[in-house]
């Protein structure tokens, strides 16, 4: 019989601050990302985490009433940058992931597309795309070679659509017309591949799924490409008095700031970190990274989960025991990762030890991060990170609660902590029983927002 683990003496921070209303409920919006996926410029892209746009509107009218820089570490999919320049705000995003960094520049930035030009290249692409299909056309594109999965990624009616269409993309001369191509089916593969998210990307079959044996994959990036002109055209409209806006997008870590980003440069910093919780962003994008080219090998993957924020548990699991590089007075951060590290023992790295490393190595990149918060924000600049707590091995980690102990420990200003959800869906940690032991009813993933200020 396992052993009941408690902790005593945890004091957990209190919830108050300037951003709640009379009845102590957050005034924040709720972050969830799924809102997006009908909104013009946002629903280029689906993205598995994230947050609301809605949220970020509500945060630059409270935060910010005039033209600034806004800033994301973890830009995504680039929900941050695009409020901001249509809020009248330059903006400048961090992003290691290739895909998603390639979708957040050209939402970011489709107010500069050539909306005739891109209807054009649409109607050559869908008369090129016909005629492939009623003549016996050769694809020259080929599959990419080191891009390998359990079954079949395309069943063979699919697949070979999809080099029809490839073959068309590399005729593109315009190459921000052919990103957008390329965007219109990064958004789309999955969708008639025979793999999907569950959250994370597995097969059809595993889910209960039929595979896709036919699929009107033409359609389903024409459909995307038009959506696209008249989001653009749209955009282009609703920014017309402010046609000089700077957006960058910056394909490398946040903890390069230095490189990209003068100390005090910045006026509000609005973001969301990976999460303490696993996910694999790197691997649930092997389709788009390989076959839009951002990957060629896998030691290629290998360097960007290097880079992700916290590693991941598959990065640290089999290592040294890894320790916090700091220490943080009037929390129990050290005991709960110690209490972590001693559970499920006999298995192995998929024990506690193996969940330990991943999240002693998570809050030594939280310091980090804080530490940049707090070089780039100008004086009296805020920093909201929406942030989700966690369970591991069935012990609940307060990730919110220690990351505001950080941020002051470092010397912020922490103003408060809200939790504008109080459940989230969490159903890749909560029930695997190589990440965690059952979860006690009282424990519930929820997300929290940590409002914090540059003195």
């Amino acid at each position: 019989m396992k052993a009941h683990h408690t902790l005593s003496g945890y004091k957990q921070l209190p919830l108050a601050g300037i951003g709640l209303d009379d009845n102590g409920h957050s005034t924040f919006a709720d972050p969830a990302f799924s809102s997006n996926k009908s909104l013009p410029i946002h629903r280029w892209a689906p993205w598995i985490a994230g947050f609301s746009s809605d949220f970020v509107a509500s945060a630059l009218a409270k935060y910010l009433n005039r033209p600034g820089l806004i800033l994301d570490p973890f830009t995504g999919v680039g929900t941050t940058l695009v409020e901001a320049i249509l809020h009248g705000h330059n903006a400048i995003g961090f992003e290691i992931n290739p895909y998603a960094a390639l979708a957040s520049e050209l939402k970011a930035n489709a107010y500069r597309m050539d909306v005739t030009a891109l209807k054009g290249e649409i109607l050559r692409f869908q008369t090129f795309y016909q005629t492939a299909l009623s003549t016996n056309y050769t694809p020259c594109r080929s599959y990419p070679r080191e891009f390998k999965t359990r079954s079949a990624f395309y069943s063979p009616k699919v697949l070979h659509k999809v080099l029809i269409v490839w073959d068309f993309i590399e005729t593109t001369q315009d190459i921000h017309i052919r990103d957008l191509f390329r965007l219109a089916f990064g958004s789309t593969m999955v969708r008639y591949s025979n793999y999907s998210y569950e959250p994370s990307l597995g097969r059809r079959t595993s889910a209960g799924k039929e595979e896709i044996k036919d699929f009107p994959v033409g359609e389903a990036i024409l459909g995307k490409l038009r959506e696209m002109a008249e989001d653009i055209a749209w955009l282009k409209h609703t920014l017309s008095n402010n046609a000089t806006l700077d957006v960058k997008v910056i394909c490398d870590s946040f903890f390069h700031h230095e490189n990209y980003l003068a100390p005090e440069s910045v006026d509000l910093i609005i973001t969301s970190p990976p999460y303490l919780n696993n996910y694999h962003y790197i691997r649930n994008t092997r389709p788009q990274l390989y076959w839009l080219g951002f990957a060629q090998y896998p030691k290629d993957l290998e360097n960007l989960e290097q880079a992700n924020f916290g590693k991941y548990w598959q990065t640290v699991r089999a290592g040294m025991p890894m320790q916090l590089e700091f220490s943080l007075p009037d929390t129990d951060i050290a005991a709960r990762l110690d209490m972590l590290r001693s559970t499920n023992p006999e298995r192995s790295v998929y024990g506690g030890g193996g969940w330990a490393n991943y999240a002693a190595s998570y809050f030594n990149d939280c310091r980090r991060f804080a530490l940049g918060i707090k070089r780039v924000l100008k004086p009296g600049g805020a920093a909201l990170v929406v942030i989700g707590n966690s369970i591991l091995q069935g012990i609940l980690i307060p990730t919110d609660q220690y990351f505001g102990k950080i941020a002051e420990h470092i010397g912020l200003e922490l103003v408060s902590i809200e939790i504008p959800r109080a459940t989230r869906v969490g159903n890749s940690i909560i029930r695997s029983d190589v990440r965690v032991a059952k979860a006690r009813d009282k424990h519930r993933l929820y997300e929290a927002v940590v409002e914090m200020r540059k003195r």
